[in-house]
């Protein structure tokens, strides 16, 4: 099983390296010693802790509409680009940036602008994973 650096946790869940350590001295994420002394996070402590710390990132807002879609992201628009049928919408979710093309129309009839807070959702056929 991989174990993670201070440093390669921190950029995996988008924070700084002086959180995780104050995560980890405050005992809500669990660090080992390696055999070199220095402090570890094993990979499934750190895949449960981003779990739980990813479902209260981007909750979806109770009042929403009921759908079959799993991946939302609640976030702020940060960027429109319309043209005379589509239109381009940036939104910040936390350290993920979405980047939807929609149609104006649909941009008029939401009023999409930057600063709405929206909920970005994302239904997909394939998706694919690297490894670094």
């Amino acid at each position: 099983m991989p174990s993670y650096s201070i440093g390669q946790a921190a950029r995996l869940l988008g924070v700084s390296s002086e959180t995780v350590r104050r995560w980890a001295d405050g005992g809500k994420l669990a660090m080992e010693r390696d055999g070199a002394g220095k402090r570890v996070i094993e990979g499934t402590a750190l895949a449960r802790f981003a779990r739980e710390r990813g479902a209260g990132l981007h909750a979806v807002p109770e009042d929403d509409v009921s759908t079959s879609v799993r991946n939302s992201f609640v976030g702020i628009v940060t960027g429109v680009k319309v043209d005379d049928v589509a239109a381009q919408v940036e939104v910040q979710s936390g350290p993920h940036r979405l980047v939807s093309l929609v149609t104006r129309e649909a941009v008029e009839e939401l009023g999409l602008d930057v600063g709405v807070t929206v909920t970005a959702r994302v239904k997909s056929t394939s998706v694919h994973i690297d490894l670094p």
